[in-house]
Parts: C-alpha cells; sequence; structure tokens
C-alpha cells in the first residue's frame, strides 16, 4: 500500500531543504523503492533542490487551455488536460517529480487544487511512497487533495516565532479533523543550546519534536551555488540529521 508523507510549516523555515533531503535518504537507504515526489507549493523549487528540470506545472496546463486552439481537433478538453499532465511528470530512475506551480493572474486556484487532487489519487497508487512538498498554508489538507496522510512533518526555524507558527498549524488540522497517522515536529538551523531554549515553546505546541537540523554552511553554500542539495554528500550536518529523522520515523515499517 501506498504511504503518504507530507511537510507542512511557513515560508522561509527549510520544508523543501528538509523535503529534498527526506527524498535522498529515502531512496539511498532503500534502494529499488518507486517514490512520487509532488511539489504543491505555487513558488515551486523542489526540482531545483533534486536537480531535476521541470518543464510544466499545472498552471502551465490550465493557461494553454485558454486557448481553444491548442486542443486538437476531436479531442476533448478533458482528455488534453489528461494527456498534458502525463507530460508534466519529470520520471527519473529513482524519484518521479510533479510540480503544480502558481497562479497565473487573478482567479480561483480551486481547479487547479482539483486537478491536483485527482492526479495524486489515480497516480500516487503505483508508488510506494508520495512525498509532497505543501504550500505553507493548508489549503491541500483542507480540500483533501492529499489522499491521505500517513506521516507528517511540520517544520520550524530555531525561533520563538517559527515555533509558534508550527503551533497553529497544529491547531488548524486538529480543527480540520483531517486523519493524519502520525504528526512530528521538525527544528531547522538549530545551534547549540537552542532546543533547550525553546523547550517551553515546543510544548506549547503539542507537537512531539522527532528530531532537530542544525544550520549547516554546506546546504548555505550550495544554495548560493545553484547545487542540488540532493548531492550533498553522506557526511553533511543536515544529511545526517534527516537520516536520523528517517529512522526515528519508522517510515519504511
Amino acid at each position: 500500500m501506498t504511504k503518504y508523507i507530507a511537510v507542512a510549516g511557513k515560508g522561509g523555515v527549510g520544508k523543501t531543504t528538509f523535503t529534498a533531503l527526506l527524498l535522498r535518504q529515502m531512496v539511498h537507504q532503500k534502494r529499488g523503492i518507486s517514490v512520487l515526489a509532488v511539489d504543491a507549493d505555487p513558488n515551486a523549487n523542489l526540482g531545483e533542490a533534486l536537480g531535476l528540470t521541470v518543464t510544466a506545472t499545472i498552471s502551465d496546463l490550465l493557461e494553454q487551455t485558454k486557448d481553444p486552439k491548442a486542443i486538437p481537433n476531436g479531442m476533448s478538453k478533458q482528455i488534453f488536460i489528461e494527456y498534458k499532465l502525463s507530460q508534466a511528470l519529470v520520471e527519473t530512475k529513482d524519484i518521479d517529480l510533479f510540480a503544480m506551480g502558481g497562479p497565473q493572474g487573478a482567479g480561483c486556484y480551486c481547479y487547479a487544487n482539483d486537478l491536483l487532487r485527482k492526479y495524486i489519487e489515480t497516480t500516487g497508487e503505483n508508488y510506494d511512497f508520495v512525498v509532497v512538498d505543501s504550500e505553507a498554508g493548508l489549503e491541500h489538507i483542507s480540500r483533501r487533495t492529499i489522499p491521505r496522510i500517513d506521516e507528517m512533518f511540520v517544520i520550524s526555524d530555531s525561533s520563538a516565532r517559527g515555533v509558534r507558527s508550527a503551533g497553529r498549524v497544529h491547531e488548524l488540522i486538529r480543527g480540520l479533523k483531517s486523519a493524519v497517522g502520525s504528526l512530528h515536529l521538525i527544528v531547522t538551523k538549530s545551534s547549540a543550546g537552542s532546543m533547550d531554549s525553546l523547550s517551553d515553546e515546543i510544548e506549547r505546541t503539542g507537537l512531539t519534536v522527532i528530531g532537530d537540523i542544525p544550520l549547516d554552511p554546506m546546504v548555505v553554500e550550495y544554495d548560493l551555488a545553484g547545487k542540488p542539495l540532493f548531492d550533498l554528500p553522506d557526511d553533511a550536518v543536515a544529511v545526517k540529521a534527516v537520516d536520523i529523522i528517517l529512522n526515528r520515523a519508522g517510515i519504511f515499517n
């Protein structure tokens, strides 16, 4: 059965960094698994972190369907969209990637969300794991874009504001009454003593910390150079921290 993993948290706390390194460790630890990565953040950059080139997103496809001439004669709009969606999938030997992209112009983004939900429902079951890098809000959870969530990682940076924001994410999840199998808090960019200093704030969130990821100069270096985080060496501080978190979560159990 497919296991669905979601990563949530406010912008700038390291969601995409964690997602990329989680995917890295998953395929390094368990060779031969099939993984679908979904970049559901409108500000899509998971592909860059993985070293993959995204040529089309759901938003791109919706823009194309606005031009009647783009749809071949005799083909329905729905069939055209399904055909284009299959083309938008980035396939590699380790990970397949699908990106939502950002809204283009004013208007409701509901249709794009609906397309993503249907795509995950129909395609996700072909994989052992589906890993979703969510947007800063929880729209994908409230709209049931993800069929179910077996593991959710809520990301905070090592600041009181970040932890409080993670607590609000927890409150929203409880308010939505969404079924989440396991819920974990991860603190990023930590330094010596920061976890002790944040202990009271963390306790108030009601979340259980599964691990922290120290501030890693190598991650900063790779980001500045535009190098994929997926290519970080095994001895990188962040890589080792994510490996510990992966084992604690028991994702392969």
